[in-house]
């Protein structure tokens, strides 16, 4: 491949304690986290809301935080951030779940829709009042690196590039670019052929209305609709690997084209408009840290030493999962830190890890491991964890699943706890 050598002189900014790179639903809880332990903290967006998938992306679901028998798993920043979803906007939390944790057993999971619109207006307005530095329209473009040590990030925006030097940096960028361009391993994810624009339709308006319900007047108008597993994915087309412009770019053209040839032979186009296109890809797994442990879906019910959030599998009930500090570091980024979507899991462990809460959970767990860093002065990977533990809990988030979730037709006999 060829090469080319660019020599600039970059312009050097005000320094930051920690410095989060990506806004979606993992860097905004790093970056409160943060911002609420007294670091002075920088965060870089390169779009103009906050939320990522979870906002522009039209992922507006938080997916079940519960056992779905009942019994809350997920809890710290990710139920805030859920209250927070609903506060002012619509809302499809069942009734057992509006005044918390239900008494009894029941099926109604923890789970709900919000306006994605307005939670990432609400983000914006919580980070900027817990003293976030928030730059929007400004891609967090490389870091500088000295001997696998983060000096800092070169940013780019319509004033050029700048340089902002760093204590700490945690890649929240839900495609592992930082941690890649500084070095780190990383692995590629797999796509399939799913694009999930919304519409409004005269028969959705009549249903809104009809119901009271005002979310009803929007529905998607998907063009690939491949789901979770594959199913739907067309036959003979590879996935898409979403680390590449011209694979994403790909991937758009093939949705919006498909899109557009079937309005062009719909009959009934002039009763139904588009209301909302992601304005992101809305690919599950780009790319990851190979980090320093790979959670695998085997070791549901495994405690881990170094967990820093307990987390449930969104799709089946029972299953639950902790999440090792390690997961989030690689030894030799003494200053590196990954959340959400970076994180290093494996197979379909990575999807129970990437969705929506336990992404909220990685990212305060990130921001609190790196805070506990510069207090040590040691690497990430080396901070005394139960002081990182210490504080998750402090902050009402559970680092270790209660042995109660774990269903009796189990063996308990093989439950572990594995140290590092």
């Amino acid at each position: 491949m060829k090469t080319v050598s660019w020599g600039l002189d970059i312009p050097e900014k005000e320094g930051f304690d920690l410095i989060v790179c990506g806004g979606g639903i993992a860097g905004c809880a790093a970056a409160l986290s943060g911002a609420r332990m007294g670091r002075r903290v920088l965060l870089l967006e390169k779009s103009t809301l906050l939320g990522g998938l979870a906002t522009i992306g039209l992922v507006n679901y938080f997916v079940p935080m519960c056992n779905h028998r009942g019994r809350q798993v997920c809890r710290g920043m990710a139920e805030e951030f859920l209250r927070l979803s609903i506060r002012y906007g619509y809302s499809t939390l069942p009734d057992a779940w509006k005044d918390g944790e239900p008494q009894e057993p029941t099926s109604a999971c923890y789970q709900t829709e919000y306006d994605p619109w307005l939670f990432a207006m609400q983000l914006a307005e919580l980070l900027d009042d817990a003293g976030v530095e928030i730059l929007f329209d400004c891609t967090a473009a490389h870091p500088l690196t000295e001997g696998g040590r983060i000096a800092g990030i070169v940013t780019d925006s319509t004033a050029g590039f700048a340089f902002y030097p760093a204590k700490q940096v945690i890649d929240a960028t839900g495609d592992g670019g930082i941690a890649a361009k500084a070095g780190a391993p990383t692995v590629d994810g797999r796509n399939y052929f799913s694009y999930f624009p919304r519409e409004i339709t005269l028969d959705s308006c009549r249903a809104a209305v009809e119901s009271g319900k005002i979310n009803r007047a929007v529905r998607t108008s998907p063009g690939g609709a491949a789901n979770l597993y594959g199913g739907g994915h067309p036959e003979g087309m590879p996935c898409y690997v979403g680390a590449s412009a011209e694979v994403t770019s790909r991937y758009l053209l093939d949705n919006q084209r498909l899109i557009v040839a079937r309005r062009r032979e719909d009959p009934g186009r002039d009763q139904r408009e588009l209301v909302s296109v992601p304005m992101m890809p809305q690919f599950r797994t780009i790319r990851r840290l190979a980090g320093d442990y790979t959670l695998r879906e085997d070791e549901a019910y495994i405690h881990f030493d170094d967990s820093v959030a307990a987390i449930n599998d969104f799709d089946r009930a029972d299953y639950v999962y902790e999440v090792p500090l390690r997961c989030l570091t690689r030894r030799g980024f003494p200053n590196l830190t990954v959340s959400g979507r970076c994180a290093s899991a494996d197979g379909y462990a990575w999807d129970v890890v990437r969705v929506i809460p336990p992404a909220i959970l990685t990212g305060q767990a990130a921001a609190v491991a790196a805070a506990r860093a510069m207090d040590e002065g040691c690497a990430v990977s080396d901070v005394p964890i139960r002081a990182v533990q210490e504080e998750l809990e402090r902050q009402g988030a559970g680092v270790h699943f209660d042995d109660s979730l774990v269903p009796a037709s189990f063996d308990r006999a093989a439950m572990r706890v594995q140290k590092r």
